[in-house]
């Protein structure tokens, strides 16, 4: 300490005075109170002032407000607690909200009620054997169930107790895939094991085995598409081969060749071109009358694909990879393009993608990984935005999802899990079936 301030405080002792100081000098350990110094302390709170209360009329105007602002929040369906982005808002409203029949405008409104969880498909007829295929019929209000329980089974389709209206049993055949012709007059079905094609009439009820197509001398037929007009049936082989059949009289037309092996493959919406996804991440490109190879892209990022799915308007190509992402594509690119840009990557689902399905309008992709509990998006489009409110988490009812389809006039959404229920859901914005 300096030996004047030791003097000066010397003489404040004898005087009992305390020590003057110069006008604007401040003690010592306030001078650094700022920037490098350490900070000023509260006043104790004994001596803080309490917080001014609002007048009177300042309560009553905030009541008031409070009150208005509550009842507007009512009247357009929106809870503060779920205050989301306008855009994210409206894509959910497309798809869970009431009709209207100006898409814009929809577009435009706020959040509504989301989607209705029906009874399950085949409530009737429970079973505890995984589910292979579910697919709504392309005329009437049926919807087909099959599995690995050797039945296929036809419900109506009314989203409340849906009345069982016939099963098929096909014995020691566990079911691979089973589907509706174009026209809806048939059933196909494959199984796990065996190179036999089932073939069930509906209108003549009679059940029709293929047990072998001249010129195919594949040991398993499991994997196969249907064109969407009806005139030909897709048959995946093994080392690379897709098998052309004429769908009426399942003969042989003609087989076509891919490096490497099939992982999926899916007729055009015009049935004109075949689209086959490979081992290696690689997408082939076949016109069906002259079975010669269009265009081959590569999948970006893809290091094999698993699914394939084209859009009923022919605007879109969308194929999933072993790694979860799901590359949406402009179909025109993909028949000019060896290495085209996705339109959008979609990245929520974190196992391979095993299923996808556009809905008849072209407005949802749903996409799902039967590797993961709950796996399953909906996709609007064409935003390429994921709807945030399905599945709801917290129920985790769905499992492992390993098919699902949209209703023709896309009012229901039915999907199959690996414990046996064939999920419905009624989608509100959709009046039809």
């Amino acid at each position: 300490m300096p030996p004047e301030r030791r003097r000066r405080m010397k003489l404040d002792r004898r005087t009992g005075a305390k020590p003057k100081r110069k006008p604007g000098m401040r003690p010592d350990w306030k001078a650094g109170a700022g920037p490098g110094g350490p900070p000023q302390k509260p006043a104790p709170s004994s001596q803080r002032k309490p917080p001014a209360r609002p007048s009177a009329a300042a309560a009553a105007i905030a009541v008031a407000a409070a009150e208005e602002e509550r009842r507007l929040r009512q009247r357009n369906r929106l809870r503060l607690e779920e205050d989301k982005p306008a855009v994210e808002r409206c894509l959910e409203e497309l798809v869970f909200g009431d009709v209207e029949n100006d898409e814009d405008a929809l577009l435009r409104r706020l959040r509504g009620p989301r989607m209705k969880n029906c009874q399950h498909a085949n409530a009737e007829r429970p079973t505890v054997a995984r589910i292979s295929s579910v697919q709504f019929h392309p005329g009437a209000q049926i919807v087909m169930v099959a599995g690995l329980d050797n039945a296929v089974s036809l419900f109506q389709v009314d989203g409340k107790t849906n009345p069982k209206i016939q099963s098929i049993y096909l014995e020691r055949f566990p079911i691979f895939k089973a589907c509706f012709s174009a026209n809806g007059e048939e059933v196909l079905a494959t199984s796990t094991h065996s190179k036999v094609l089932y073939v069930y009439d509906m209108l003549a009820g009679k059940l029709i085995p293929v047990h072998q197509v001249r010129g195919l001398k594949e040991k398993i037929v499991r994997s196969f598409e249907v064109s969407p007009d009806g005139s030909f049936l897709l048959i995946n082989g093994i080392a690379g081969y897709l098998h052309l059949l004429a769908m009426k009289t399942k003969e042989l037309i003609g087989s076509m060749k891919i490096n490497g092996r099939v992982a999926a493959s899916t007729f055009s919406s015009d049935s004109k071109k075949v689209y086959a996804s490979s081992g290696d991440g690689e997408v082939y490109v076949w016109d069906v009358n002259s079975r010669k190879c269009l265009n081959r892209f590569v999948d970006e990022g893809s290091l094999y694909g698993l699914s394939i799915a084209t859009s009923r308007n022919g605007q879109y190509v969308a194929c999933g990879s072993n790694c979860g992402v799901v590359n949406i594509y402009n179909q025109d690119s993909c028949l000019q393009e060896t290495n085209p840009k996705p339109i959008k990557a979609i990245m929520n689902l974190v196992t391979g993608v095993t299923s996808l399905t556009f809905n008849p309008t072209t407005e949802i992709l749903a996409i799902a990984s039967e590797k993961m509990k709950e796996a399953v998006r909906l996709v609007h489009l064409p935003s390429c935005t994921v709807f945030s409110n399905f599945p709801v988490i917290k129920n985790k009812n769905i499992s492992h999802v390993h098919t699902m389809d949209f209703s023709p006039r896309s009012g229901y959404f039915a999907l199959g899990n690996e414990k046996g229920k064939a999920l419905m859901y009624r989608l509100h914005h959709y009046s039809d079936f």
